[in-house]
Parts: C-alpha cells; structure tokens; sequence
C-alpha cells in the first residue's frame, strides 16, 4: 500500500451550534474559495431552507479545497442527536477527524457519541477549541474536559497526544495557546496537512469503495457517495454491488464526480483516496461496496442505528381536505416517502392494515418533523400521529424501551423545577455540577417517552434560559407509565369563522391557538383548556343585533394575542385521540373522531 501525499480526508465532528459550519466558512475564506467581491451567505454549507431556518446541519455535506498543494476534503456532519446516523458512517470516509469544542459549552453529549465512534476506528483527532470570543469562555479549562473526555472513552497514548488549537471562527483567528497573539487559518491547515495521515492507496487491483452517503437526483438518479478503497473508475466501467453475502446486482459507470470547493464537478477517472460521486448504478444501498465486476471483494460495512421513535403518516380527511395542497393522494404519499427512503437511511416506512397510513420510523422527533416539514413545502397534505416510541423485548421476555441520554444547563434558580419534572418523567439523575456564571449542568437517563412534550414544557419553566441536548443511550426495562398532558383542549363545536367577540367572551376557559377570522371545523383543537379535560365551544357565536343602545356596548374587543404552534410544537402538543394536520399553508390540530357525541361514546367504551 502507498499514500497519496496530496490529499488530506477529514471529517469536522461537534455538538450542536458549536460552530463546525462556520469554521468551514472561515477556512473557505482563507484559502481564496470565494472571489474577492463575491457575495457568500454565512454558513455557506447549509444550503438547504430548513437549515438555514433552524441553524443546524441536518444533511452532511461534502466540500474540498487546495492548500499548498495538498487538496483537503472536508465532511461537514451535522450536530444534532437525531442526525447521529449520517455521523457514523461519514466517519468510514476520513483518515482524521477535527473536533470541535465550544470554549464554554465544553464536550456535550453528541461530542462524546461521535469521538467515541472515532476512536474506535482509529482516526487521527484534532482539537479544535472554538468560540474563545465567547463572554466567559474558558478555553483553558475546556481543552482539560475535553483531556479527561478521551481518558474516560479509552484512548490510547498516541491518541492522548492530541493536537489542539484555539480558535473563533466567526472572526477567523486560530492560535496555539491563549497566550499568543491572533493568527489566522494558516494554523488550522498547517496542523491539517501535517498531522492528519494521507490516505493509502492501491490503484492496481480491482475498484472498491464503500458506499457511506446516497443522493438522487431526478436526472442522474441515485448517486452514491463514498471514497475509493482501492483501484481507479471512469464512466463506463463495469461494477458489481457486493455485500458480505454476495453480488446483489451489476451496473455500468455513466459518471463521476469529486468534489471540488462546495461543488461536485465531473471527471474522467478517480483513483485511491478520493472521495467520489458514483451516477448510473441503481441497485445501490448504503453500507454495500461498489466493487470491479471481475474482481467483486466486499468491504468491512458498518450498523447503521435502528429507529427508536415512529409517527402514522396517513392521508388528510379533515373537512379543509385538498383545499391548500396539491399532492393529497395515498399513491402520491406512498411515491414520496420510498423516495425518501432511498436517501434518508435511518428512515424506515412500513405499510399498514389500511391502505392510507404509513408508519414512518425514525431516530428522534426532529429527524421525523424535518420530513414533514420539507412534504409540506412541496404540496403535500397529512394527518400524522403521536409520536409512539419503538420498544423491543430481550431474550428473556422482558420489553426495553429507548433511553437517553440528557444534559441541561439552566441557571441556578430553575433547577429545582427541572429537576422536579425531570423525576416526574421516570428520569434518573446521573450527574449535578456548578457552571460559571450561575449556571448549573444536570445529566440524567430518561426514557425517550418522557421527553416527547418536554421541550415546550421546559422553555417555559425555565424563561427561555435553559439549554437541553439529548443522545440515544440505550435500550433498558420498561419503566411503566408516564403522566400525560396535564391539560385538555378547547375544541370547535361547529364548523365556520372565528369570531372575535366569541374568543374574548371564553378566554377565561383557556389558551387560543387561533385568533379571529379563522376558518374551523368540528372536531378542531383551537386552544389548550386550564382544566384537565377536553372542553367543546362554539368560537364562531356573534353578537345579537339589537335596536337597543348603550354606552360602552360597542367598545372594540381586546384579545390576548393567540399562541400559534410550530410543527414540532404541535406534535408535542397532541394527546393518543388526537392528530395534526399538516398542509402547505396551515398546520391545524384536530380530533381523531370529530363528531363530540361519537367521541364521547369513544371515550365511555375506552375507559369500560
């Protein structure tokens, strides 16, 4: 085996909002990506709306850029918990990885998952200590957690030698000790070029490489994305998809990509080392290799994590049905979501007894609410389901549910309150440590069910002050019921237009989702009650027309402005007999049964 001395692989792994994205903006600054008067939007990666919006990476990314003479391709992974899956397997790309810390955060959960994954496939890290321009930042401090991190997961000697850099992205500076003066990216790339080992290559024997990302595209169709084990490609070649068990199908080459700045441009042939976007073999799955058809050798493949949550996508029936979307069939729905299968692999989507629902599985409540986020973007109507988390029974006959794994910083005066709802949830406190500034860290092991609903419930105790970060931990015993919403729903007893003298005489009953001049329905959730159980009112009732005067009658209606719910809201929002329905324009939430006699005939039979 040779190494191609030229190329550099890394991958940039962290927690999420510590600043992977933007460190990658700052390096494409620095070694002249952009023209000088080109106009770049900040976080140049995430390209796609919902990333942008959310300010999270969801999607890994590939990019690539030249520094004396070595080409460095980045993988930017993204942060957040429910996108674990595409972390792992991107990690089977690189030959390094630089992990990046925030300078007041320290290592966060999601920064233990990925460096744990990273040393066990012996990949050479570099820390990178960002945000030092943080008020209260101690990145001194943070860079001997992150020290005491690599003892507790079992590095070895060469592994605790690990380089490190400070660094504030947002300002483009890197220096080597607190103590230096400012310096520019130069540092970073420098440490890139000589600390990260080249990859090894053999361009003699037959094609391999390991599928770790697939795309699709409606023109070229499904492309997979990986890096070249060992021999050279060009269009036309001949491969096989291989798994451990054997050839499953042949293809032809029609073409090749690298990747070169934040695009993938075409080439002639890719040889060892590269990491590469294969068009024209359709058969492909991620964690399959893509070998010589005369020489078909399987790579090593990897796990890729199981779902834990899952929602019912079916069709919308509500009276607004097919009203504001365009796609609202079952066939359409079905067409869709096996798409987003071929590319999305730690999605799972089941058939159902009824022709109109799908169950769709995922890693966590965002991984699932990205999807139905970006269907309703492209015209999509559904009613979806609450989430129900995905348990599994051990050998023994003892059912395991998911756990994980929870860290929160709050400041002093909550945590009492956190703490509280926290044991009401059937967590367990594993950890308790003062931060700087007032600010308290708790670490707790939590059944997933008993975080479904949380996250609104815990702005809300803690002013918004709060910051919560949850990983997958793993599967234990059952652990029995959880309290469910504390509250009922005010629900619309007929169908028509609020009516702002209707909503002002019933506030006293609770908190409005709509506010006046609102299209709704029977049977549809208009606000969260103050009582424990469901009340049924009529937010269309206008006022009597009298030929009566008096003073003060017609003063204008005051309203308390309505609390419209975000998709993820409203998902945490919902109770078993309840759904939301989801278009392009509305996201309502509604009665599973609309009809108030019939649901109540329900409930009679459910609690006899």
């Amino acid at each position: 085996m040779s190494t191609k001395q030229n190329i550099r692989n890394i991958a940039i792994i962290a927690h999420v909002d510590h600043g992977k994205t933007t460190l990658v903006d700052a390096i494409f600054s620095y070694t002249g990506v952009f023209r000088e008067n080109q106009q770049v939007d900040a976080r140049v990666l995430d390209s796609n709306p919902q990333e942008r919006e959310r300010g999270i990476t969801i999607f890994s990314k590939n990019a690539a850029t030249i520094y004396k003479g070595s080409k460095i391709n980045i993988v930017d992974t993204p942060g957040h918990a429910d996108f674990g899956g595409e972390v792992e397997r991107i990690l089977k790309m690189v030959d390094g990885v630089l992990l990046l810390v925030d300078a007041f955060e320290g290592p966060m959960p999601q920064t233990k998952f990925v460096l744990r994954k990273a040393l066990e496939l012996n990949l050479k890290p570099i820390v990178v200590i960002n945000k030092i321009d943080r008020p209260q930042a101690d990145p001194v401090k943070v860079h001997d957690q992150v020290l005491d991190l690599f003892i507790a997961l079992g590095a070895d000697e060469d592994q605790l030698d690990f380089p490190y850099l400070f660094t504030s992205a947002k300002m483009g500076i890197a220096k080597a000790s607190m103590d230096d003066a400012d310096h520019d990216m130069s540092l970073l790339l420098d440490m890139i070029v000589s600390e990260i080992p080249a990859p090894e290559s053999s361009d003699e024997h037959g094609f391999q490489m390991l599928v770790t990302t697939l795309d699709y595209s409606d023109y070229l169709g499904k492309i997979s994305i990986g890096r070249v084990h060992r021999g050279r490609v060009r269009p036309g070649d001949a491969l096989a998809v291989v798994t451990e068990d054997g050839v499953l199908s042949k293809g032809s080459v029609a073409k090749v990509f690298t990747f070169d700045k934040t695009q993938r441009v075409e080439v002639k042939e890719a040889g060892a080392g590269d990491i590469i976007a294969i068009s024209g073999i359709a058969g492909t799955n991620v964690g399959q290799t893509l070998a010589a058809a005369d020489k078909p050798d399987a790579l090593e493949s990897f796990e890729i994590s199981k779902p834990t949550l899952s929602m019912l996508f079916s069709v919308n029936d509500s009276p607004f049905a097919g009203q504001e979307g365009k796609e609202v069939t079952s066939r359409k729905i079905r067409e869709r979501l096996m798409k987003e299968v071929m590319t999305n692999v730690a999605l799972n989507v089941e058939e159902t007894d009824s022709a109109d629902t799908f169950r769709v599985s995922g890693r966590g409540e965002l991984h699932l609410s990205v999807l139905i986020e970006t269907m309703r973007r492209e015209g999509f109507e559904l009613s979806i389901s609450r989430p129900q988390v995905i348990t599994r029974e051990a050998a023994d006959g003892t059912v395991l549910e998911p756990v994980e794994h929870v860290t929160i910083d709050v400041p002093d005066e909550y945590n009492g309150v956190v703490i509280e709802k926290m044991g009401r949830r059937k967590a367990e406190m594993k950890h308790m440590e003062t931060l700087k500034g007032g600010m308290v860290r708790l670490e707790f092991e939590i059944p997933t069910r008993g975080l479904i609903g949380y996250s609104q419930e815990f702005t809300t105790d803690t002013k918004g002050e709060g910051i919560l970060s949850h990983i997958f931990h793993d599967y234990q015993p059952f652990r029995g019921k959880l309290p469910a919403r504390e509250t009922g729903a005010l629900v619309s007893g007929e169908n028509g237009q609020s009516v702002a003298y209707a909503i002002a005489s019933l506030e006293d009953r609770g908190v409005f989702f709509i506010g006046p001049n609102v299209r709704v329905y029977e049977g549809m959730v208009v606000g969260e009650s103050t009582r424990e159980f469901d009340i049924t009112l009529n937010v269309c009732k206008t006022k009597k027309l009298t030929n009566m005067r008096s003073s003060g009658a017609d003063e204008a209606v005051r309203l308390t402005p309505p609390k419209v719910l975000t998709l993820e809201q409203a998902l945490e929002f919902i109770n078993d007999d309840e759904l939301v329905e989801v278009t392009p324009e509305s996201i309502r939430i509604r009665k599973k049964i609309l009809d108030s006699n019939q649901r109540a005939k329900a409930a009679k039979k459910a609690k006899g």
